[in-house]
């Protein structure tokens, strides 16, 4: 069946309609739901707007609705599936001699298209809304409306170093040169006080971080309401270690799908493993995969000649179980790639191709019935 036939369009503009509709429903629960847990934790927080509490609740959604996209699909052809084939549509489709995949490939071609919508457009707002949700979070522990959380694509550090100050760490090349040692370059180092104001700020063009002290390189130190110091060397003592700055690497789910091959190449220049940045990126790509391999699921349970009372019921509870088994086996095997205990390719990729694989050959099988 042709993508552009008369046919084609009527069961894609179906399917696109469900999808809406799910989607919208569904997203409509997570931010009732997201905003009583904003309301519980503004609760008794004289400091806080309902303006803020508005903003926390949106931006919180943004990772939520990248995990239930796959599960809104499959529902979505589910009920579309399920209508063509309580008006008997699909029959008539089998008896003109369309076999399934041909009935099929203007919806593939349509998840795939969504799958690509959700990397290239959607993923990047995502991104965004969850660092400000990051912001937010921040500015509500600190209890300071006006705090900025420091976050970038290059290395951003955040320690306490106690009575309620806090230190950045901030540099924009870096290469590991040792198990514990680290060269550094256009550095700044940053002391906050307890309401998250600047107090002190050392700017150096060059720096090395061995065990716990850098060495600041042509430094610049900067005090409010006090004449610019220039040092040629300085010893800045820390917390902060190599073993610290591996762990606080900016979170893979910040940073958009157009940024994440920068992202990589700055921290495999620098000397670490960038695995958790590709496991997130190779899982982006793979995503519209997914999305296909959850339609020909939908197709397996839905797609039937005659479906009838009970049957219909056990085949949507079976059909949701099989969805919620699917991603339960993806987060397994993400974990161990994540891990290093399978190859990062295989990690993001096994799953969805088990899916399309075991899909189509049931698919086939009913095909020839």
């Amino acid at each position: 069946m042709n993508f552009f036939s008369i046919l084609g369009k009527y069961v894609t503009r179906q399917f696109l309609a469900n999808f809406f509709l799910v989607f919208f429903a569904i997203l409509g629960v997570i931010l009732l739901f997201d905003s009583i847990e904003s309301l519980r934790r503004i609760s008794g927080r004289e400091d806080v707007t309902m303006w803020f509490a508005a903003q926390y609740a949106v931006t919180r959604i943004a990772k939520t609705v990248e995990i239930v996209i796959p599960f809104v699909l499959m529902v979505a052809a589910m009920i579309t599936f399920w209508r063509l084939s309580k008006n008997n549509e699909f029959v008539i489709i089998r008896v003109a001699g369309v076999s399934i995949f041909g009935f099929l490939r203007p919806l593939i071609i349509t998840a795939f298209i969504l799958g690509l919508v959700n990397i290239m457009l959607f993923n990047p707002v995502a991104a965004k809304m969850f660092e400000w949700h990051e912001v937010l979070s921040y500015r509500l522990t600190s209890r300071n409306p006006n705090a900025v959380l420091f976050s970038s694509k290059g290395l951003w550090i955040r320690e306490a170093i106690g009575e309620g100050k806090v230190l950045l760490l901030q540099a924009k090349k870096l290469r590991q040169e040792s198990d514990d040692s680290l060269w550094m370059r256009d550095v700044s180092i940053t002391e906050l006080n307890s309401q998250t104001q600047i107090s002190k700020s050392y700017e150096a063009y060059f720096a090395t971080l061995e065990g716990q002290t850098f060495h600041l390189k042509d430094v610049k130190m900067l005090i409010g309401g006090q004449p610019v110091k220039t040092m040629a060397d300085f010893e800045y003592k820390t917390n902060i270690d190599m073993q610290r700055i591996k762990e606080n690497f900016i979170d893979p789910d910040a940073i958009s799908f157009w940024q994440l091959p920068d992202t990589i190449a700055f921290y495999e220049n620098a000397g670490f493993s960038a695995r958790q940045h590709w496991m997130r990126y190779l899982n982006l790509l793979i995503s519209p995969f997914l999305l296909i391999g959850m339609l020909m699921m939908a197709a397996v349970f839905m797609l039937q000649n005659t479906l009838r009372g009970s049957a219909i019921m056990w085949r949507v509870v079976i059909s949701i179980g099989v969805g919620f088994s699917i991603y339960f086996l993806s987060q397994v095997v993400y974990a161990f790639g994540v891990n290093g205990y399978i190859p990062v390719w295989l990690a993001v990729s096994a799953p969805t191709i088990i899916i399309i694989l075991i899909a189509s050959s049931l698919l086939i099988r009913t095909d020839e019935v």
